[in-house]
């Protein structure tokens, strides 16, 4: 709950998503009345969805809320990451961590380290982040993430084969219970018609099985490089959510 102008609201922050995307997902709910009112916000690259009450009393606004807060969780489904005004992508992931007793390792080409320094700014981190992996070079990808020479020579190491052999090996490098991987073309240079600047591929591996995820994204290497950790964090945070919830 975070208190506003008019009263309370119920928070639920989506990364990575339109926001038109979003308001088709929960047009039932937007267009309902009643004792509240339900909207959207862009804050950056997130989705703010908001459910507000004009109730002064914190708790009477919790209970008031409770109704469209069931329904806003079933149609956002895994897409919410938080619903706690000041949590960062990575504390939710954390959180998630600790609490299905999980371990994770972190395998990075073109975020060089980004998502394990991410991980890292998180207290009690160490009883769930195992170790991470910046195999920037493909010489490193196959030495130390056992990456296929021929995985690499036919697909690229930007590719969605190289990325899910990078999450596999991740796993058994590290005996974690999931694995991270990132691999892209950060720019400014390095990009081709078929293979652009800002080509991303993330792959989590859990449980023997492999998520592969494709993305387009767009600005500078910098900006590049934090979209591929922020998404690399939200494919892991839903992949638990996937195997554990």
């Amino acid at each position: 709950m975070i208190k506003t102008e008019k009263g309370y609201a119920q928070l639920y922050k989506i990364y990575g998503q339109s926001e038109t995307d979003i308001k088709e997902r929960i047009k039932h709910i937007l267009k309902q009345g009643g004792t509240s009112v339900v909207y959207t916000r862009r804050r950056a690259r997130e989705v703010h969805v908001l459910a507000e009450t004009g109730e002064q009393d914190e708790e009477t606004a919790k209970n008031l809320l409770k109704p469209v807060g069931r329904e806003l969780k079933k149609a956002l489904g895994d897409l919410y990451y938080s619903t706690k005004e000041n949590e960062t992508m990575e504390e939710a992931v954390v959180r998630l961590l600790l609490k299905y007793e999980l371990t994770v390792t972190t395998a990075e080409s073109c975020t060089g380290g980004m998502i394990a320094a991410r991980l890292v700014n998180v207290p009690g981190v160490s009883e769930v982040f195992y170790q991470g992996f910046i195999t920037y070079s493909n010489k490193a990808k196959r030495k130390i993430l056992d990456v296929g020479k021929a995985t690499l020579k036919k697909y690229g190491a930007v590719s969605e084969q190289t990325a899910r052999e990078m999450a596999l090996g991740g796993v058994f490098a590290s005996d974690a219970d999931a694995c991270v991987a990132v691999t892209g073309i950060a720019g400014p240079d390095g990009g081709t018609e078929e293979k652009p600047v800002g080509l991303v591929y993330i792959a989590c591996c859990m449980k023997d099985d492999v998520t592969v995820e494709e993305y387009h994204f767009h600005g500078t290497r910098a900006e590049i490089r934090e979209q591929s950790a922020s998404a690399a964090l939200d494919l892991l945070r839903r992949s638990i959510l996937k195997n554990y919830r």
